[in-house]
């Protein structure tokens, strides 16, 4: 699933109805503190388990191989076919469930607290800090043309990180601020339609709150390309545009980047 602005590990765990440290056990590597907008995370079914020492047991997904199943829990795909036998890397089927060996001893057993404390517990690899913001990402152009700031980036009076909100006073197109690749172009919870555009040095722009999508994912997009309609909103009355930017994977403002 793709990561909506509010989501939590929790309470992504309460919606699948899956123990919240197998879902954390399922995305090593994921920082439960530091998810980003539009990154994708694994939610196990209910038929699959992680038990602290493995091996764990996987729904084979479309396109998973053993080499791709192995690069996720950190095994080999010699040690999955080892688990698995009669079952030839080639006879892998969508639904199919396979053992993951672990390495022995890197996982230990979960807290008797309770699925949340194991979780809370637990080392997650936090997000490597991505450095200044490159040279190159300065004097960037605003997504629309006409605006005004609603809401600046910064923090609401709870501390809650808020993105910057724009409003325009007719209906407008939002453009792309720079070269860069769609890597994102749906709908998200709470976000309305979304595009989220990856570009060179690490940074993301994220426009949220569209009317209509202009661009699909992997989309190559140059520096004023339209990307999407920004239209009325009933609740506010006015063309408002989220927008959001990002330096490996952590928010930034944009007013740093744009002119």
């Amino acid at each position: 699933m793709t990561i909506q602005r509010g989501d939590t590990l929790g309470e992504i765990a309460r919606r699948a109805d899956v123990p919240l440290v197998r879902l954390q056990r399922f995305n090593p590597g994921v920082d439960a503190r530091r998810l980003a907008v539009g990154q994708r995370i694994l939610v196990p079914t209910r038929r699959e388990r992680a038990p602290a020492g493995g091996p764990y047991r996987y729904q084979v997904r479309p396109g998973d191989t053993y080499s791709a199943i192995a690069r996720r829990f950190g095994s080999t795909p010699q040690r999955l076919a080892s688990a698995n036998p009669g079952v030839p890397a080639t006879g892998l089927r969508v639904g199919q469930l396979v053992k993951v060996p672990l390495d022995g001893g890197s996982r230990r057993s979960p807290s008797s607290r309770g699925d949340d404390a194991a979780a809370t517990a637990a080392t997650p690899r936090r997000l490597p800090d991505p450095g200044p913001v490159p040279d190159a990402a300065r004097g960037w152009p605003w997504p629309l043309e006409d605006y005004r700031i609603v809401r600046a980036f910064g923090q609401d009076d709870r501390g809650t990180l808020q993105p910057m909100l724009l409003a325009t006073p007719e209906p407008a197109r939002a453009k792309a601020v720079a070269d860069g690749e769609v890597r994102f172009a749906d709908s998200m919870r709470q976000l309305g339609r979304v595009v989220i555009v990856h570009h060179p040095d690490n940074l993301q722009s994220v426009y949220a709150l569209c009317h209509r999508l202009l661009v699909d994912r992997g989309t190559r997009v140059s520096r004023g390309t339209p990307l999407c309609e920004v239209g009325r909103h009933a609740a506010t009355g006015r063309h408002d545009l989220l927008f959001d930017m990002r330096h490996g994977g952590k928010p930034i403002d944009p007013a740093r980047v744009l002119r």
